[in-house]
């Protein structure tokens, strides 16, 4: 079952399908500037990687992989960072991404894994349950707490408009509407396969992983909470996964509610301007992936 996601990006947003990924992006000339790039995925080779919560773990390394390659390309574009041919830069050195994608993934793991479990661990609690609450407590708590202080910086809205105008192309897109700016406006900013709920919900899955392991000494604290991320996040990825193909059932819906509600926080109503570029990468998916939008509808169904 083929499914399209997408995230936003500095001045625009990428999209992507199985096969494929496209960042459209709009430069300072009021053009929309488009680059598109296959994706050679291990799931398509070995069965092994497509495994339930295996493909989860493939599956998230590869869209922060893309994630980084489409940001990188939107800020070359956005600033109209020219080589010494003239050429507008679309790719940073693999080096320089590898350095980005590091530092990224430490100051996340760093600040909303390991820090809520050494906060905890200086907090006079025994129970082995309470400790793994109050540090999920925690952790959420941190969390929604820098969602909220980043979407206050003015800076950031023209990113959260695209990161609305996203998820409106693809609710439109899979609703089988035409694909143009005016009709696109009229879909919801929010989608159930956002990034924003996926993140909270490898928070709450945590608690019950980490209840297997009580409070254990400081260091094996700090390596469950590293090591089992992997599992988690794949578990998170299953959840997500399934809410998308069952966004019509009332009862999923109203558990995953949270997640929905924090998407507030990372969208803002787009420009038919920036839906124009969101809409302008969809298409150069489907163009990619060989498919209309009526025949994939059918196949997501």
């Amino acid at each position: 079952m083929a499914n399209v996601g997408g995230q936003a990006v500095l001045e625009g947003v990428m999209m992507r399908g199985a096969g494929n990924w496209a960042v459209a992006v709009r430069t300072p000339k009021g053009d929309i500037a488009q680059v598109s790039r296959p994706i050679s995925s291990p799931m398509a080779r070995h069965f092994v990687f497509r495994l339930p919560i295996v493909r989860g773990v493939i599956a998230l390394g590869e869209s922060l992989a893309i994630g980084f390659r489409a940001l990188a390309i939107s800020t070359q574009y956005a600033a109209q960072v020219e080589g010494e041919d003239g050429e507008v830069e679309t790719e940073l050195s693999r080096g320089a991404l590898i350095f980005a994608f590091a530092v990224a993934i430490g100051f996340a793991v760093m600040v909303f894994k390991v820090g809520p479990a050494l906060i905890t661990d200086a907090l006079p609690i025994r129970s082995g349950g309470w400790f793994v609450i109050v540090e999920g407590l925690i952790r959420v708590t941190m969390f929604v707490a820098y969602l909220s202080l980043i979407s206050l910086l003015p800076d950031l809205r023209r990113v959260f408009q695209y990161h609305a105008a996203e998820h409106k192309a693809i609710n439109a897109y899979e609703a089988g509407e035409p694909l143009e700016p005016e009709i696109v406006q009229r879909y919801s900013l929010i989608h159930p396969r956002c990034g924003t709920a996926f993140l909270l919900w490898v928070m709450v899955i945590a608690v019950f992983v980490f209840a297997f392991f009580g409070r254990p000494a400081w260091y094996w604290l700090i390596a469950t909470r590293i090591l089992l991320l992997p599992v988690i996040a794949g578990l998170a990825y299953e959840l997500i996964r399934f809410a998308g193909k069952h966004s019509g059932n009332r009862v999923l819906m109203t558990l995953l509610a949270p997640g929905m509600w924090l998407q507030r926080l990372t969208t803002r109503e787009p420009t038919l301007d920036q839906l124009e570029v969101s809409i302008r990468a969809l298409r150069e998916v489907l163009d990619l992936e060989g498919m209309s939008g009526e025949t994939l509808v059918e196949v997501m169904a």
